[in-house]
């Protein structure tokens, strides 16, 4: 887990970008895919209403032939003398025999107007006189059809032709529905009412007007001025009532566009509407909206196609997001190891224009640091060499006119040893000061060293202060910076027995852990200080060390091995000093 949380770090650019371009594309896809399928659906709409009002007009076309076979019928019909004899004059039982044969010849002849319909034609006379060309569409008495509510209409509407629709049972005492055109039959000189005339279709028949352009979905309703729906492919419907139907007839017309999409029947439709004025009626045309889409338009394929691209669109992305990131990511990489590295790796160039610059700027940056940080070396060094010549010369010429002074008295007592010792004193401490000019010593060099400067000076000042030395087995080989013992036993020397004559000093080296540590203690007069804090590996408190010698040797370790290595120095005031000094334990050179 925290191997793939580290890489999803190493590459958190690319996850950002390629998510970023993830959402980007699936939105876009979306908005595209959704605006395209709008914009089809409308397309589509507009051109299946296009072509639905022409399939109208030709469904009015067939109702129009249908109502002009009729009218050519019912006219042939108002002017037959034949019939108009025998629809209005008084007949007895013998003369109505050859009344009824005049009456089948003649509507023979006018029944060829119907020859294309499955229709029947029956006229009636105000003599109660009726004749039908198929009794079978008229299953009524004379006296029945007369008390009808077809045939009342018909002489309330008299010399117009007019279609209604009645329901009837046939043969097997089903219902069946008819539609009834119906005309009175007048004089036209006197105006006088003598019969009427009847064309009956059965709907089934009728419905055939339009049942080739009728599918599930796609609905064909024919209503009259009071919603009663008279003819529909939804035969369930037939003769019932539609308010609905009227209310939609309604806003077609006030708004005068060619469709409208409403709801009808719980689903949304696209309405087209046509009237018919020889029927008196209108004809409605539902398409169901949803039936539509699924129809015409393959949803389901172009949600695959659109996921496909997508897919692929991603894949590429992925891809070349990956190649433009991976340099990147790489150099940046890089650079976080820099540090680790010691700051000598250079970057590689390469990946993307940006990222070849910014590798550029970070070599160029790497090269100002290395020549900066050479710079720092060769200065510090000139510091080190510097104080380490401030420290040497405080063997400084009072001290060797002393030092030759007192071998002048040694000699002129008679003490010649002790003033060869002296002298072999002098010329080792002058070698190890002046004459070696390494930064480091050995443990073992620097006791010598200043073992001959304790010498000289006992020489001088006598063999009140006593100088005892502990070096733990096998410290001998460490190194240390040179001359940095020196300087606190030349302050204990000429300021720590100020007031009291007689003392010693302690000085102990050895090794815990890592560190190399060094005290030198004293029994003098002691000082006033606060106490510092004991351990090396916290930050130290610097002191004012009196003399250049002391402050130079704990600004020198901290300048060469940090700020947890330097001198700590405690004291009580009139019994005792110490002094610590700490370093890291390196034995190589």
């Amino acid at each position: 887990m925290q191997l793939i949380l580290q890489k999803v770090r190493q590459n958190s650019l690319f996850f950002k970008l390629f998510s970023l371009t993830f959402i980007i594309v699936i939105s876009v896809s979306f908005a595209i895919s959704l605006t395209s399928l709008r914009m089809s659906e409308r397309l589509f709409v507009d051109t299946f209403s296009i072509t639905n009002a022409k399939v109208i007009e030709q469904i009015k076309e067939n109702f129009e032939s249908f109502n002009y076979s009729v009218v050519l019928a019912a006219n042939s019909l108002h002017q037959n003398i034949i019939v108009k004899d025998a629809l209005s004059g008084e007949y007895s039982n013998s003369e109505m025999m050859n009344v009824y044969y005049l009456l089948h010849s003649s509507m023979e002849q006018i029944k060829t107007y119907l020859d294309t319909y499955d229709a029947s034609i029956m006229i009636t006379g105000m003599n109660s006189v009726s004749f039908s060309t198929d009794r079978t569409f008229w299953p009524f008495t004379d006296e029945e059809w007369m008390e009808h509510e077809v045939y009342q209409k018909t002489l309330d509407k008299q010399g117009q032709l007019m279609y209604q629709h009645i329901q009837i049972e046939n043969r097997n005492q089903d219902l069946e529905q008819m539609i009834i055109a119906s005309k009175a039959l007048t004089d036209r000189t006197s105006g006088v009412h003598y019969g009427s005339v009847y064309f009956s279709i059965k709907e089934s028949d009728f419905r055939k007007f339009y049942s080739n352009v009728t599918s599930p979905g796609n609905d064909i309703f024919l209503i009259n001025q009071k919603g009663d729906l008279i003819s529909t492919n939804r035969s369930e419907l037939i003769g019932s009532n539609s308010p609905e139907l009227l209310t939609l007839i309604e806003e077609m017309t006030e708004s005068q566009e060619n469709y409208m999409e409403s709801d009808f029947m719980g689903k949304k439709q696209i309405i087209l509407t046509e009237y018919l004025p020889f029927f008196d009626m209108y004809i409605i045309n539902t398409i169901d909206r949803e039936m539509l889409n699924h129809a015409i338009i393959d949803k389901k394929s172009i949600a695959l196609v659109s996921v496909g691209i997508v897919v692929i669109a991603l894949i590429i992305i992925f891809f070349l997001s990956k190649r433009m990131t991976n340099s990147l990511s790489s150099l940046v990489k890089h650079i976080g190891k820099t540090s680790k590295t010691g700051f000598i790796q250079y970057a590689p160039i390469d990946g993307t224009y940006e990222t070849r610059q910014i590798g550029n700027a970070f070599n160029s940056m790497l090269d100002e640091l290395h020549r900066y940080v050479d710079e720092q070396v060769i200065s510090q060094k000139k510091i080190r060499q510097a104080e380490l010549a401030a420290l040497q010369q405080q063997i400084n010429p009072h001290f060797l006119y002393n030092t030759l002074t007192s071998i002048k008295f040694l000699i002129q007592q008679g003490s010649k040893e002790e003033a060869i010792d002296t002298i072999h004193s002098l010329i080792s401490l002058l070698q190890n000061t002046l004459g070696n000019v390494s930064e480091t010593v050995s443990i073992e060099q620097e006791i010598e060293n200043l073992k001959n400067y304790v010498l000289i000076n006992q020489k001088r000042y006598g063999n009140r202060i006593s100088v005892n030395y502990f070096v733990e087995q096998d410290s001998d080989s460490y190194l240390i910076p040179k001359l940095i013992l020196q300087p606190f036993v030349e302050n204990a020397f000429f300021h720590g027995f100020n007031q009291k004559q007689n003392g010693s000093i302690t000085i102990m080296i050895w090794k815990e852990n890592e560190l190399l540590l060094c005290e030198i203690i004293d029994n003098g007069d002691g000082m006033d200080i606060a106490p510092s804090d004991a351990l090396p590996s916290k930050k130290k408190k610097k002191h004012q060390f009196s003399g250049i010698g002391i402050r130079n040797v704990h600004e020198r370790l901290q300048m060469l091995y940090g700020e947890t290595y330097g001198v700590e120095m405690t004291s009580s005031l009139g019994e005792w000093t110490k002094v610590r000094i700490c370093l890291p334990a390196n034995k190589e050179q």
